[in-house]
């Protein structure tokens, strides 16, 4: 089974500016001897375990302002978060971020000695994960840091139906009015009052002999819980998993979500998929877009299914 990978295009440790390595060396008290890139993700530039003289390891993300301008803001924005988060959440502790005046942004936190899950996705795993996102959901309801609601992080996003002229899908292009009404609605529907990671992906999960870990948290806003679970489960089924709807309605989490709320944030996601996937794709980006568009054709099914049109 093949499906697009999430990879951004990485960056060497050597080829991070000298006064951010000094830095993080000086930081962290030792030099570091050995770096070895995590190569999934989307993030165009330094993901990598340090290996230092002294025999600890971390790991340490960076980015400067070329080729996405962006990804130094996403950078900025995990820092902020990351350092806010309580110690009981499921990620990884974050130690301190670096910045120089040329708009580079680094990392650091601890590393995490775990792996990323299989894919196609194995079902023991899959079930951890699972079972961890409850706990997640249940753990960060109330949200315990402040950070934007689910609407003001989304909603220039969420409008992809309304871009389309003339989605790819034929059954979409037919119902592209009522979908339109329906992705109008998303916002009200996904109120709610728990910390959202609201970037779930294998790529964006560790797995430990113990612990599920959630990492990349620059995406995190306050919505309604269940969000986090659909949100995730479209990936999971383009990367061999089961059908979104066969989990989410099995989930804890997500099966007592009425269809007059999860159908709007179903179709505004879908919608976000579709209209994303047609456009050119983000420096250092390479695979995005068709990462998003495995996304958005499992989406759409789901929400088929969830109008009675499949």
């Amino acid at each position: 089974m093949s499906f697009p990978p999430a990879r951004g295009e990485r960056l060497p440790w050597e080829q991070v500016p000298e006064a951010i390595r000094a830095t993080i060396e000086q930081r962290l008290e030792a030099r570091v001897t050995r770096a070895v890139t995590r190569p999934g993700g989307f993030s165009p530039g330094l993901a990598a375990t340090l290996e230092l003289e002294d025999g600890r390891r971390f790991f340490a993300k960076a980015v400067g302002p070329e080729p996405n301008p962006e990804s130094a803001e996403l950078h900025r924005r995990e820092a902020h978060v990351a350092a806010a988060l309580p110690p009981e959440t499921p990620a990884p502790r974050f130690l301190f971020s670096v910045e120089d005046l040329s708009g580079w942004v680094a990392l650091v936190f601890e590393n995490v000695d775990g792996h990323d899950p299989a894919l196609p996705w194995l079902a023991d795993e899959l079930d951890r994960v699972l079972d961890a996102l409850t706990v997640l959901v249940h753990a960060l309801t109330p949200a315990p840091i402040e950070a934007p609601s689910v609407e003001e992080h989304l909603d220039e996003m969420f409008h992809g139906w309304r871009e389309l002229e003339r989605p790819e899908d034929e059954w979409a292009t037919a119902h592209l009015d009522e979908l339109r009404a329906l992705e109008a609605r998303w916002a009200a529907a996904a109120e709610g009052e728990t910390l959202l990671h609201s970037d779930v992906r294998a790529d964006n999960i560790l797995l430990t002999d113990e612990r599920v870990v959630f990492v990349d948290w620059p995406h995190a806003c306050i919505g309604a819980g269940w969000v986090e679970l659909l949100a995730f489960l479209p990936s999971v089924a383009m990367q061999g998993g089961p059908h979104p709807w066969e989990v989410f309605e099995a989930h804890p989490v997500g099966r007592d979500v009425p269809p007059d709320l999860l159908q709007p944030v179903l179709a505004a996601l879908a919608g976000y998929f579709a209209y994303r996937s047609t456009l050119a794709p983000p420096p250092g980006l390479s695979t995005l877009r068709a990462f998003q568009r495995g996304q958005g054709a499992e989406a759409l099914a789901w929400l088929k299914r969830s109008l009675g049109e499949s």
